[in-house]
């Protein structure tokens, strides 16, 4: 598919739709079912920079985490993630084996497990309609897809211009959203946004135990797709044909 917003960026990796189906995609990334510690965020990255498609269903979606930003519902069950966000859990750790390290210490993004576990229930929960969660690279879109979300990998300059473009026809200094979550939670927050008639975009990546897979100047940009649309279809006239993008570009 064509896009002149995405020509405009001059990205250096692609987007990435995510797409709800009850098809089977039968190739590509995938998990295998029981493997608990795949991570969706590695997968979106993948899927971007390997140019292949990525799916998952409710038996093989890596992690809690992975399953809850996938809209699986809530995944975490049981699973002591105020801890693990926090201050750790010396006995936990000493039950989950590998993962003791990060779990006897914490990872301390929250300072204590009654905040982190505020964050959890803040968390827009959502239970998905299809049985596959597809990611799939934008140079294999077709016409025939219909994505839910567009996830923009993007630098700083990048970014600008996708918080800008968000706003373009709006006027209302409000169509922008940066919620902290696992590095796959932004489309969790974008699932939420696209129930809505003027849906925010979702700028994230700050989990700082993730950051690592990714260029250190990158965050995502995740929008539903009408507002994927709404910004497409103003670039023509916009600052993107512009010289002040023009000299930007000359330092991508």
């Amino acid at each position: 598919m064509n896009s002149k917003l995405i020509e405009a960026l001059k990205l250096k990796m692609q987007p990435v739709a995510i797409i709800l189906t009850d098809d089977n995609p039968e190739d590509g990334l995938h998990f295998k079912e029981g493997n608990m510690r795949g991570c969706v965020a590695s997968m979106l990255v993948s899927a971007s920079k390997k140019n292949r498609l990525a799916f998952f269903d409710r038996k093989t979606f890596g992690c809690p985490g992975g399953g809850t930003g996938l809209g699986f519902g809530d995944r975490y069950g049981k699973f002591p993630i105020d801890c693990l966000l926090s201050t750790g859990n010396e006995e936990m750790a000493n039950q989950m084996g590998r993962q003791s390290s990060y779990m006897l210490e914490g990872e301390r993004f929250y300072k204590s497990p009654e905040q982190a576990r505020k964050w959890v229930d803040s968390l827009p929960m959502t239970d998905v309609p299809t049985q596959y969660v597809v990611f799939k690279p934008w140079e294999l879109l077709t016409e025939e897809d219909k994505p839910e979300l567009i996830v923009f990998f993007a630098n700083a300059d990048q970014l600008s211009a996708l918080v800008v473009m968000a706003d373009y026809d709006r006027g209302t200094n409000r169509s922008i959203t940066a919620p902290f979550g696992a590095a796959c939670q932004p489309i969790l927050f974008g699932y939420e946004e696209a129930k809505k008639e003027n849906p925010r975009a979702v700028i994230g990546f700050f989990d700082i135990s993730k950051r690592s897979i990714v260029d250190r100047e990158t965050l995502t940009f995740t929008v539903p797709f009408k507002m994927f649309q709404e910004m497409e279809g103003n670039v023509e006239g916009s600052f993107l044909e512009l010289h002040a993008w023009q000299k930007l570009q000359e330092r991508q």
